[in-house]
């Protein structure tokens, strides 16, 4: 079981980009899922995330800007990311609580993280 993050890239300030996460493997079901980000040199904080009912949260710093997104049936999520600012920068992370076929309770798989860089 895994999550591929990808669609980080180098974006100019006010421009958009979209992160996706693909779940892969013996994945029954997929929970909550999260968008993380590390700053260099700072704490990893939690970006937004998406409850199995499609209910979201986000981090106060990007409300309005970003868009948390997911669909079941491809195992995938997406975050849209709109009028990127520099301190947007960081390494962006998706995790996901996941149930795995013939394995009792839920798991906490991550990704590898992606970069973003905002600059011009």
């Amino acid at each position: 079981v895994q999550l591929q993050a990808s669609g980080g890239g180098l974006v100019q300030p006010g421009g958009s980009l979209r992160l996706s996460c693909a779940a892969s493997g013996s994945i029954s079901s997929i929970n909550a899922m999260r968008w993380y980000r590390q700053a260099s040199g700072k704490q990893r904080e939690l970006v937004a995330q998406i409850t199995s009912g499609g209910d979201t949260n986000y981090a106060d710093s990007v409300k309005g800007r970003f868009t948390i997104s997911r669909d079941d049936a491809k195992k995938m999520g997406d975050l849209r990311m709109n009028s990127l600012k520099p301190e947007d920068t960081a390494v962006y992370y998706c995790a996901a609580f996941v149930r795995i076929r013939g394995r009792s309770g839920s798991f906490d798989v991550w990704g590898q993280g992606t970069q973003v860089t905002v600059s011009s």
